[in-house]
């Protein structure tokens, strides 16, 4: 087996491993061991590629955001030169935002908790920076192709988008909150934005 190809399926198997055990366990209760057990890799296996559990579950962060932008970008690849069908890739992701048991909203809080250890920190500013520049290189696409005005500035509405994406997430992990504002309104009001300038 190829090197990469190795490094692709040990990714697959940790991101797979650690996300059931924080289904299960939560961020603070899983150790490395538990992920050495769950996962059958060795400690050498898994430290080949990271130094913490920190490290895997910035992975899963990262995932997620990588996977709407592929979907996104597929919907454009395929021609879809509309609003509707690549905003929809977008949606599906603003959704699962506001559900308790999503996996990248716990991690979000459990590293949000860990902002002062310089390793988190920076993945942390890249995280969201990575998810800003997606942002407004999806707004960008959507203005090349005339569906979104060029009236809108890229940059702050995306960072706009980012922001208040983060305060969905972070109120859903706030139990027992009665919500106004729901994922529904915040993808209506991106669509009014984006659309009415």
């Amino acid at each position: 087996m190829k090197h990469e190809e190795r490094r692709k399926q040990t990714t697959r198997l940790l991101l797979e491993t650690t996300k059931a055990l924080i289904r299960e366990k939560g961020c603070s209760s899983i150790t490395m061991k538990d992920i050495m057990e769950r996962s059958g890799l060795s400690k050498g296996a898994i430290f080949h590629y990271v130094k913490s559990k920190d490290e895997i579950f910035v992975w899963v962060l990262q995932e997620q955001l990588e996977e709407t932008n592929e979907r996104f970008m597929n919907e454009i690849e395929q021609g879809r030169r509309t609003f509707d069908e690549p905003m929809s890739k977008i949606a599906d992701n603003i959704t699962a935002l506001e559900q308790e048991q999503d996996v990248t909203n716990k991690v979000l809080m459990y590293l949000l908790g860990k902002e002062e250890e310089p390793v988190v920190a920076e993945a942390l500013k890249k995280y969201y920076e990575r998810s800003v520049n997606l942002s407004r290189q999806w707004i960008e696409i959507g203005q090349r192709h005339g569906v979104i005005p060029s009236s809108v500035d890229a940059a702050k509405t995306a960072d706009m988008f980012v922001l208040l994406m983060i305060g969905l997430r972070v109120r859903s992990t706030i139990p027992m909150v009665q919500a106004a504002y729901k994922a529904p309104d915040f993808i209506a009001w991106i669509t009014e934005t984006l659309k009415s300038k």
